[in-house]
């Protein structure tokens, strides 16, 4: 298994404007029409994005306004919308239950921003920001934890990235049945699911361009949704192999830091990155890897930066 090196920073930006968010992110966003689809980088397709943003996201307006406005690109403004943006297909297991919600992200390393974020855009949120301000996990102050994995099938229609409809679920949402209200209502651009946990509940769903919110039998995801898995799919990813481990492991941080859940085909875009672990009742997450770990909360958030070692030791099983 290759090993890789990456560092990983925790910044607060409060409610953004102050300078910390920009100064973060302003380098990544010079790669912004890269992110956009064709439509996304014509004026045309950057009013549909606001337009559905607007309709969709309204109470975060104001914040997607004071970002923006800090960046030279109006390409820059439309990506953070995530309403124009180019499908993104990851790896990723993810499992919720008894209160915690615990994931492992796969990923190219170098193509992971890295970046744990604490933020007061409407309401205390700390998460793995992705794309300037979606994330890809995260939890709130009222005990609500969500994260996405990518759904398997390679469709795309309008629609959002799943990253800012996090960001969103986040800030207005305070319990899981909260969010699956808003979650049926916003269109979702590519095929993903999304594990939800708050105190009483833990749900994962599968979404997409082409079906409905359609909630599964237990609170587990891999990369694949209601339909068979082709052999050659299967042989890639070991989606139904890594679904069939989590559901059998439970919450176990170990058994995410070890194969099948620990992944290592980082050439390929499918090795592990992090491992996140929210227990949101708690206000706490902990992130690990397999030679170190991570602890932030709402009462104690750690600003800084952290090198960890990516991949097990060489000579390591990884069938």
């Amino acid at each position: 298994m290759t090993q890789y090196i990456k560092t990983f920073h925790a910044i607060e930006i409060g409610d953004g404007g102050d300078g910390r968010w920009a100064e973060r992110v302003r380098p990544a966003m010079v790669g912004a029409p890269d992110w956009l689809t064709e439509q996304g980088r014509t004026p045309e397709g950057a009013a549909r994005a606001r337009r559905l943003f607007e309709e969709h996201m309204p109470e975060l307006v104001p914040a997607l306004d004071r970002l923006a406005g800090q960046l030279p690109s109006p390409q820059a403004r439309t990506l953070l919308t995530m309403a124009e943006v180019r499908p993104f297909f990851s790896g990723c297991t993810q499992i919720g239950r008894e209160g915690t919600l615990l994931r492992n992200y796969d990923f190219a390393p170098e193509h992971c921003e890295g970046t744990i974020v604490s933020s007061r855009f409407l309401r205390p949120v700390i998460g793995m920001q992705e794309a300037g301000w979606g994330l890809l996990d995260g939890m709130n102050d009222a005990g609500l934890a969500v994260s996405l994995t990518f759904g398997g099938r390679y469709v795309h229609g309008p629609g959002f990235a799943l990253p800012i409809v996090l960001r969103y679920l986040l800030e207005t949402c305070r319990t899981v049945d909260d969010a699956l209200d808003s979650l049926r209502t916003i269109p979702i651009a590519i095929p993903q699911n999304v594990t939800l946990v708050d105190p009483g509940r833990t749900v994962t769903v599968h979404v997409g361009p082409d079906i409905p919110l359609t909630e599964t039998p237990d609170s587990c995801a891999a990369n694949h949704q209601h339909l068979p898995v082709p052999d050659e799919q299967e042989r890639v990813t070991r989606t139904q192999a890594r679904l069939a481990a989590v559901r059998a492991t439970g919450i176990d941080v170990a058994a995410m830091l070890r194969p099948p859940l620990y992944q290592g085909a980082y050439d390929e875009w499918l090795g592990t990155v992090y491992t996140a672990e929210y227990r949101p009742e708690e206000g706490r997450v902990t992130y690990h890897w397999p030679e170190a770990s991570w602890e932030h909360s709402f009462d104690g958030f750690s600003p800084g930066t952290l090198t960890v070692t990516l991949g097990l030791p060489d000579g390591t099983d990884n069938s």
